[in-house]
């Protein structure tokens, strides 16, 4: 039995809660319809990517290599900025349907490498370009074509010549079911030194704004040893948490509250808004984040310069016990961990190897990576998030902009929000769903919907189920 293998054992009990940290972060939550509360159901103008970063989310957050607890009440991602980019990198940016020509569509390239069931290892890798990301351009190009043409891309855009960017690995190893150690490593690929603004950040998802009692919570800087910054995140039902940054960067503070002035031309009623980050590392400035060091929403922030063809690391860790006895030897466990779960001590004997190794083809070291890679992004599905349905559907009685209640709209049929959004009855989609999981069912069979439990939940003609079953045979028998 591999490690892996006793950590899903481990897992069916609730004492040892190995998947209650995982990537449940949505790659995005705007122009999405868990955040339409318009008249038209047009999701993608409702809530838009250019409003993302001042607008709090309600149903949900997203972000890069973004991880979370299971109920999505603390989140940990990634945020950079090349010093160009007219905002900081916090999301996945991408086409509404309006904009391209072949409709929505995702302008950016990130690789979800690898990823164990229990999350005890995961490695993620975003590109990033030097030079100033070219939203406008994506934008107006796609729109401008017809859809008999090609998409324009973000390649096509020029951006990466000279191999002129980053390649940015996020690395995560759990130490125990509460305790992740987070490796970023940045890469150089041009042919001179660079900058880049390194912000990992961490925030409480927004649930006291829609009304009802508000929660305890709250994050606070503490004092930490030398060239080490911490983070307290206090919350009623999680207790406490620390993030560890070494380094000693400088934490920026402020709260998880929509910029009112800048979306609803409204006067904000707190100055420490959503967007402050961005106002202050951007538009420089230095009186956006909170000087109290408190909030609800920090980032750390590494400027680093990189040399042509090097690589620099950062190191944090994210835990559920107060480490600053021992940090000292934080380094070395982050590597200790990688090793371990990656099986950097002997390949063909090593996890995830033997994990995920082909079911009648062991020693086909294509198949294995094939599984692995398979697995890696619908992991980040197998965890729902529930909301209750009178809230979606008739609303809570705090709108932003006073918009009446769902109760008359098309969204009767919500039993409940989850990440794995099927499109309610529509064939291709459960068909779809169904063959994302299938790799994860291999590993783990009490992930979250088996395809037994789609077509329950969504029954489909006779074609379509004849094709499930056939697909499930292949895949698994």
């Amino acid at each position: 039995m591999t490690e892996e293998e006793r950590r899903l054992e481990e897992a069916r009990q609730p004492a040892t809660p190995w998947k209650k940290w995982g990537p449940y972060l949505s790659e995005r939550q705007w122009g999405t319809v868990r955040e339409d509360y318009s008249d038209t159901g047009n999701a993608w103008d409702y809530f838009s990517h250019d409003q993302a970063r001042s607008r709090a989310y309600r149903w949900g957050e997203d972000g890069l290599a973004g991880i979370s607890d299971d109920r999505q009440i603390l989140c940990f991602a990634l945020a950079l900025w090349n010093g160009a980019d007219p905002i900081i990198k916090e999301r996945a940016f991408g086409l509404t349907n309006s904009e391209g020509n072949h409709g929505e569509d995702v302008k950016e390239y990130f690789f979800y490498l690898d990823s164990t069931p229990t999350h005890s290892y995961m490695k993620y890798l975003y590109k990033y370009p030097q030079a100033a990301y070219p939203y406008d351009q994506l934008v107006g190009t796609n729109r401008r074509r017809n859809r008999y043409e090609l998409e324009y891309e973000l390649l096509d855009t020029g951006v990466f010549a000279n191999d002129r960017y980053f390649d940015v690995f996020v690395e995560y190893a759990k130490a125990a079911p509460e305790d992740i150690l987070v490796r970023l490593t940045v890469a150089n690929r041009g042919p001179e030194p660079a900058v880049l603004h390194v912000l990992p950040t961490l925030w409480f998802r927004n649930t006291w704004s829609w009304g009802g009692e508000a929660p305890k919570l709250g994050l606070r800087r503490l004092e930490g040893p030398r060239d080490v910054s911490v983070v307290a995140a206090s919350h009623a039902e999680l207790g406490e948490r620390y993030l560890y940054c070494a380094g000693g960067p400088p934490l920026l503070f402020t709260e998880n509250e929509t910029n009112a002035e800048r979306i609803f031309k409204k006067p904000n009623a707190s100055p420490w808004v959503k967007d402050a980050i961005d106002t202050y590392l951007v538009h420089g400035k230095k009186d956006a984040v909170n000087p109290a060091q408190i909030g609800t929403k920090v980032a750390a922030h590494y400027p680093v310069t990189v040399e042509a063809g090097k690589s620099t690391e950062i190191r944090l860790r994210l835990s559920s016990a107060d480490l600053a006895a021992h940090l000292l030897c934080m380094l070395e466990h982050v590597d200790h961990h990688r090793d371990h779960h990656h099986g950097r001590h002997g390949r063909e004997e090593g996890f995830p190897d033997r994990l995920y190794c082909d079911l009648r083809e062991k020693h086909a070291e294509h198949r294995r990576e094939q599984r692995r890679r398979a697995g890696a992004p619908p992991r980040r599905r197998d965890q729902a998030v529930t909301a209750s349905l009178a809230q979606v559907r008739d609303g809570d009685g705090n709108d932003e902009e006073g918009l009446d209640p769902l109760a008359e709209r098309e969204h009767r049929h919500l039993q409940h929000l989850r990440f794995l959004d099927l499109g309610g009855q529509n064939e291709l989609a459960v068909l779809g769903a169904a063959q994302a999981i299938l790799p994860s069912l291999v590993l783990d069979d009490q992930f979250a919907f088996t395809p037994e439990q789609l077509l329950a939940h969504h029954p489909v003609g006779s074609g379509a189920h004849d094709r499930l079953t056939s697909l499930i045979s292949h895949r698994i028998g």
